[in-house]
């Protein structure tokens, strides 16, 4: 094939080498994934509620001084209700109630996509190694994935977050850990339909080998119905690793929005009438798993356009 920028022989247009014709072919189906993904209004809702607080903690030790943390470096009253100064009031050791929040959103996004990475990577290398090379290895991880999702999910957690002990590292392996059944059967199926269709057969017949298959066909045919599954295995994440950080399984050095929760229970926020101790915290987490709830949607409309319109 002749260099890129070339002219063909007899032709006007130049010849374009196989590389950037498969780069331009993505490079369009981005533009037109975007272009779906922008006429989805509750997507777009989702992604901006989403970038609001992952600016809020990325940018945590500009907005609000880590010394706000520290119990002997605390100013305010016992729960001390919002105020000029303390903006949702205080907890019961005088810390800032928002520094407390902002520095909380590192720790539970952190926990959620790392949590998340964790499970993607072993839900996908599961499933396309169950559906595609099948045998008694497939059959075997098959009903291994099968015995996890008959396990109810929490108990299975907290067990494991009990055993391994209370650490920030503990908590995102059990996350992970507990949480890649359903992307394993997800794309098993999906790998199983791949395995069917007409260029994986011509492929074998040309002669290309089982990796050589996976690599180049089924995992790129994948990674689409990965991606769309991510965000919503976010918002498990998320809500866990709070529920855990509530049973007070979380890290005791660090400050999450489940812990918050934990510990505005354990002083009575609720009885004693102090409603921006858990409030905030609350609203936060479900703020955050709405939205990656509404942009996993959305990614599924465009990425199955079945979908559309229901």
């Amino acid at each position: 094939m002749s260099a890129a920028g070339e002219l063909g022989p007899g032709t006007t247009t130049p010849v374009l080498s196989a590389r950037q014709l498969t780069r331009r072919r993505r490079a369009r189906s981005l533009a037109r994934g975007w272009r779906l993904f922008r006429a989805n209004r509750s997507g777009l809702l989702g992604l901006a509620v989403l970038l609001v607080f992952a600016v809020v903690a990325i940018a945590a030790p500009l907005i609000a001084s880590a010394d706000g943390l520290q119990v002997t470096k605390a100013t305010g009253g016992v729960l001390e209700p919002p105020s000029a100064q303390y903006w949702l009031g205080t907890d019961d050791q005088g810390r800032s109630v928002l520094t407390l929040l902002i520095w909380g959103a590192r720790i539970s996004l952190f926990v959620g996509l790392a949590a998340t990475l964790i499970s993607m990577i072993i839900g996908t290398l599961v499933g396309i190694t169950s559906g595609y090379f099948g045998g008694f290895a497939g059959a075997a991880l098959f009903r291994v994935t099968e015995w996890f999702l008959a396990i109810p999910f929490l108990p299975l957690a907290i067990v494991m977050a009990t055993v391994l002990g209370p650490s920030l590292l503990n908590i995102v392996l059990v996350i992970g850990v507990t949480s890649w059944p359903g992307t394993a059967l997800l794309i098993r199926s999906q790998t199983l339909s791949i395995k069917e269709r007409p260029y994986l057969e011509r492929a074998r017949v040309l002669g290309a080998g089982r990796w050589h298959q996976v690599g180049r066909h089924v995992l790129p045919n994948v990674m689409p119905m990965v991606f769309a599954n991510t965000t919503l295995t976010v918002a498990i994440a998320i809500l866990t690793e709070t529920t855990l950080s509530f049973l007070g399984l979380g890290d005791p050095t660090r400050v999450s929005w489940g812990s918050m929760l934990d510990e505005a229970f354990h002083v009575g926020a609720i009885t004693t009438g102090a409603w921006w101790f858990i409030v905030p915290p609350g609203v936060c987490v479900v703020l955050v798993v709405l939205a990656f709830t509404l942009i996993g949607q959305a990614l599924e409309e465009v990425l199955n356009p079945r979908l559309k319109g229901r």
